[in-house]
């Protein structure tokens, strides 16, 4: 059972930036998917940026060309790296995994804050 655990939240101005962390418990080699997602307040979860065991990254419409995700099989991270912070990108963040192209999500952890205000 791979446990994940998200940090790197806080409160940043807009246009300032912030690097997420989801430090994995046991290996995740050999998993198929992982990801970024972020629910903000009365909106439902959302996909952020993902990127797969082949290298293959998905990123949000919302985001590309401001978020970078990476993937390090040998510390067992995912950092997703957000410059140019708007407002809208509020949210609580949270790292997830697919094992397989045919599995489910995981389950969801405590998530990190991100809050972009003047």
């Amino acid at each position: 059972q791979v446990q994940l655990v998200e940090s790197g939240g806080g409160l940043v101005q807009p246009g300032g930036s912030l690097t997420l962390s989801c430090a994995a418990s046991g290996s995740i080699a050999k998993i198929y998917a992982m990801g970024w997602y972020r629910q903000a307040p009365g909106k439902q979860r959302e996909s952020v940026a993902s990127i797969t065991s082949g290298g293959t990254i998905n990123y949000a419409d919302s985001v590309k060309g401001r978020f970078t995700i990476s993937r390090d099989n040998v510390k067992n991270t995912v950092n997703l790296q957000m410059n140019s912070l708007k407002p809208e990108d509020t949210a609580v963040y949270y790292c997830n995994f697919r094992r397989t192209p045919l599995s489910g999500f995981g389950s969801w952890g405590q998530g990190t804050q991100v809050t972009v205000s003047s």
